[in-house]
């Protein structure tokens, strides 16, 4: 049988009775980082060898898991944090083993995704969660392209040096909407920070600590708004440098500064 164990998020408490007992009793954990699951097998007093398998060696390492479990051995599937296949590898270990009919469960448990949804404070029902945006300029758009389409609460997850430039791009595709920053999940300083788009990016001008989610709903950006603001920043740039430009716009139309700022410079080029 393989096991895909969902583990804790930040608070070790979160690992059910259930999934200790399943990592106890495989005959082989393979984990996306051993060093990182050793610290949680020790602190359960664990002791079972680990594998790796992550995003660089997961299709060797399916084919791996797929012959251990045909010669008969229980195998377990840990990611770093929170439930395996959920922007973390695990997927392509199910569909191998349900091209080969071998026996496969998932162990359930933590899911930054799933605790965002409700302590945002946004409609849960339905949201659609599309991971980290790509950093890569066409993918980037393609995927916001992607949740152009979606009119319910969308849930991101990003690391901390790059929400407040996330946030500027969903504001400048869909406008300022409802969202929620929420950090540090189930730990001791866990925060959730709810505003619009707009206020959230004055919020987070200071890089916050731990990894993050970005929970808001699309919506259409004002047909005043851009061409307002390209108009009012053509003007500008004709006698003003950009920074200067991009300051009196800002103040004139109350957007963020640093979404004004990267309009300038690209109607300046």
């Amino acid at each position: 049988m393989l096991y895909l164990v969902a583990t804790p998020i930040g608070n070790l408490g979160d690992l059910s009775p259930r999934a200790v007992e399943v990592l106890s009793a495989v005959d082989v954990i393979y984990c996306e980082d051993t060093r990182h699951t050793g610290l949680l097998l020790n602190h359960f007093n664990i002791k079972k060898p680990t594998r790796s398998l992550h995003t660089h060696n997961e299709r060797e390492r399916t084919d791996e898991v797929v012959a251990v479990l045909k010669g008969g051995r229980d195998v377990a599937y840990v990611s770093d944090a929170g439930m395996p296949g959920v922007s973390d590898p695990g997927a392509m270990l199910v569909a191998a083993c349900q091209k080969e009919g071998l026996p496969h469960t998932v162990i359930p448990g933590p899911s930054a995704a799933v605790i965002a949804a409700v302590l945002s404070g946004l409609p849960a029902q339905p949201f659609s969660f599309f991971g980290f945006l790509p950093r890569e300029s066409a993918p980037r758009r393609e995927t916001l392209d992607a949740i152009a389409s979606v009119h319910h609460q969308v849930i991101l997850y990003e690391s901390p040096h790059r929400v407040q430039a996330t946030l500027i791009d969903l504001l400048d595709r869909f406008g300022d909407g409802p969202a929620a920053v929420l950090r540090e999940l189930t730990k001791k300083f866990e925060t959730v920070v709810t505003g619009t788009l707009s206020e959230l990016i004055e919020r987070f001008s200071e890089e916050p600590k731990g990894e993050c989610v970005i929970c808001f709903v699309p919506g259409q950006k004002t047909k005043e708004t851009a061409p307002d603001l390209d108009a009012l920043l053509t003007d500008l740039l004709k006698t003003e440098s950009v920074k200067d430009a991009a300051a009196i716009a800002a103040e004139r139309l109350s957007l963020p500064k640093k979404q004004v700022y990267r309009r300038a410079l690209e109607l300046k080029q």
